[in-house]
């Protein structure tokens, strides 16, 4: 039987997530899997317990345990069909790093009833990459720019831009009304919670991590309002919630949404979540250079914004 693993964390693997370094060490376990060891505290991180989101540091001692492997537990591969649609969708690539418009309803990685997502297609498409890992996330039905690191060191570097702010990310999103010119800020704190269901949301409340967004209105249609929305910070569903908190619901969002705005988006073409990351901007870890990523509307929202006269490429 195997043993219990401590294992020393390196100058190559620090900044990784704990969940990606247990991926790697455990080959073949499932997410789900890597995740119910560290919620039940099997895992340890310096004699600690520890979350699957924590960021590993140079010398950190993890406590990998002995895991039975279901018999299915094989190497995920993902469609093969679904691989040109990653190649169509990259916006830049070299020997560092990928930037991809990921399409609505695919989720970044599998796990949680989710056999495969963005992160396994790229490892898949790029078998000589040495290492592929997300650089920041993007909820499944989000679509939009996001940068996926091909080495540790440019992972690290990334995280530190993303840290001290230095990683712009700006948001299209199509909500309810009209939204006032005048309210150019949002600054509301957000709490995660759980329904009785076991449902994960995230509310208003007083007690809960600040929360910044600012927001510009780019058009307004007979029924709803094109935002471009920057954040400041960085919580789970914050434009979702900030939108939704102030009587102006995002178009097709299936947790913080309006049901009869809902129904005339649907009436229009499209029926994912009205929420794009067009752009993204950092500086190149390798080359220095200022690197500005603009991600095109998929065809449905390019459509509905088309049916009322507006052009994307015209959008300023």
């Amino acid at each position: 039987m195997a043993e219990v693993r401590f294992i020393e964390v390196d100058a190559e693997e620090a900044g990784q997530r704990l969940d990606n370094f247990l991926l790697k060490h455990l080959r073949k376990a499932p997410r789900p899997l890597i995740y119910r060891i560290v919620r039940k505290g099997e895992v340890r991180v310096n004699k600690g317990r520890a979350q699957v989101s924590q960021r590993l540091k140079a010398g950190d001692v993890v406590r990998v345990p002995p895991v039975k492997l279901p018999d299915s537990a094989e190497q995920v591969r993902p469609p093969v069909a679904q691989l040109p649609r990653i190649e169509q969708a990259i916006l830049f690539e070299d020997d560092d790093l990928i930037v991809i418009n990921k399409p609505p309803g695919m989720a970044v990685h599998g796990g949680s009833g989710v056999s495969w997502g963005l992160i396994e297609l790229v490892r898949n498409a790029r078998p000589l990459a040495k290492r592929v890992e997300l650089v920041h996330r993007l909820d499944r039905d989000t679509s939009g720019a996001i940068i996926l690191a091909k080495k540790m060191s440019v992972l690290r570097d990334l995280h530190q831009q993303v840290r001290d702010h230095q990683v712009t990310k700006v948001y299209w999103a199509l909500v309810k009304g009209q939204w006032p010119k005048a309210r150019t800020k949002v600054e509301q704190p957000l709490r995660k919670f759980t329904l009785p269901s076991g449902e994960r949301r995230v509310e208003v409340h007083p007690e809960g991590k600040p929360s910044l967004s600012y927001v510009r209105v780019l058009a307004d249609l007979a029924q709803a309002s094109l935002l471009e929305v920057n954040l400041a910070t960085g919580r789970t569903h914050q434009i979702r919630v900030h939108c939704a908190a102030n009587d102006h619901p995002i178009a097709g969002d299936d947790k913080y949404g309006d049901a009869d705005f809902d129904r005339w988006q649907r009436q229009q073409g499209m029926t994912s979540l009205a929420l794009h990351a067009r752009l993204v901007s950092f500086k190149h870890p390798k080359t220095g250079e200022q690197m500005t990523l603009t991600a095109p509307l998929y065809p449905d929202f390019d459509k509905l914004l088309m049916g009322q006269r507006i052009n994307q490429k015209d959008v300023v």
